[in-house]
């Protein structure tokens, strides 16, 4: 989810899984660090106090905000040098909410300190940066996970769980759309305005997460080819942009992002040879509807339909229990170091496609952002 979203996020709920509080096996909490302090570090705070892990430690430069955060959470530790926080220790896991400069030199530092790492999305913008995180935290036997949290959103583990059922048959078409206008803001956010600030605009902010969930949903991609334009906002980068993709199995695919959609839209569609499932929160509750024909009599327009509601906490909420859990050996990560890394992967290729105006296979991508 874009920096910033997080009031989004809160209508998107879903079934909470079975987890048990976030402990060591003899019962003490896990005690949890945070790495950079802005907007999305508070979905992480609430969401490891709503798992019962123990926030201990914050690291951001700005020390007034840094500040703010510790004086509010009630954390005593903090530290303008993530590295300080690692050489006093007492930290089992981190979440890394800095900007995306920083993913690599806290990862390395938290691997060599022996602490799990959940990392912010996109995992880095140098392929060969984000396989040395990777190789890093394997190396030292910690956790590496990347926060795409919508593989945790219900309507997502559910369509996944009824693809690998082959409820759906063989997959043909998945269509992704992940677009808002900043809750109607007159200017983006300035860290999100030029390419040197934020190295991309939504195809990167809001791509990256969809990305992910295309290749979760139809696993991998051969070829991609996307437009991007700039349409409202007087910044660098794109603001709105289409991707077409083509995945490896033959299946089709579509991601639509914006900064200039009114409003807060989040919605998949997959179909397949047997059956269709549709989500958005665009039209009231949001539902997952599975469209299918088990009947006889079903007609071009009317099908058998069945409707999912979800409840419970939401998406982050739900990964760092998953986070959580993995670290407890309970279950594997939801979202791997090379699953964020593949994603990267398919913006890179995105990119390139839309500077040349022409399809790129993603063996093909460039391993940095373009330009």
């Amino acid at each position: 989810m874009s920096p910033g979203q997080g009031n989004q996020d809160d209508d998107l709920s879903y079934t909470a899984a079975a987890i048990g509080a976030a402990g060591h096996p003899g019962g003490a909490p896990l005690r949890i660090g945070i790495i950079g302090v802005g907007g999305i570090s508070r979905a992480h705070h609430d969401s490891y106090r709503g798992a019962g892990a123990e926030v201990v430690a914050l690291a951001d430069p700005d020390a007034l905000n840094l500040r703010a955060r510790a004086a509010r959470w009630g954390v005593e530790r903090r530290y303008s040098d993530f590295r300080a926080m690692f050489a006093d220790g007492d930290v089992d896991a981190v979440s890394i909410c800095a900007p995306t400069a920083v993913h690599a030199p806290a990862t390395l530092a938290a691997a060599a300190s022996g602490v799990h790492v959940l990392c912010e999305k996109p995992i880095a913008l140098d392929l060969a940066q984000g396989r040395t995180m990777i190789e890093a935290c394997r190396a030292a036997g910690v956790v590496f996970m990347v926060n795409h949290q919508l593989r945790s959103h219900g309507a997502a583990d559910l369509a996944k769980r009824m693809l690998e059922r082959g409820e759906l048959g063989d997959v043909t078409h998945v269509r992704l759309r992940q677009a808002h206008d900043w809750a109607g803001a007159s200017e983006v956010r300035p860290s999100f305005s030029t390419r040197a600030s934020s190295g991309g605009g939504t195809l990167l902010d809001n791509g990256c997460h969809l990305m992910d969930l295309a290749r979760f949903f139809g696993k991998d991609v051969d070829e991609v080819y996307a437009r991007t334009a700039t349409r409202k906002f007087a910044v660098e980068l794109e603001d709105t942009a289409h991707v077409s993709l083509r995945f490896a199995s033959g299946a089709l695919g579509t991601v639509e992002v914006a900064w200039t959609a009114t409003g807060w839209e989040e919605g998949f569609w997959i179909y397949g040879t047997q059956g269709a499932l549709e989500y958005t929160n665009r039209s009231g509750t949001p539902v997952l509807r599975h469209a299918f024909r088990h009947s006889p009599g079903t007609t071009w327009g009317d099908t058998d339909v069945s409707e999912h509601r979800f409840t419970g906490v939401p998406p982050h909420a739900r990964h760092i229990r998953a986070f959580l859990a993995a670290i407890r050996g309970e279950r594997p990560v939801v979202c791997s170091g090379e699953d964020g890394l593949e994603a990267v992967r398919l913006v890179f290729a995105a990119y390139e496609s839309a500077e040349r105006n022409a399809p790129v296979l993603v063996r093909e991508a460039p391993t940095t952002l373009p330009g």
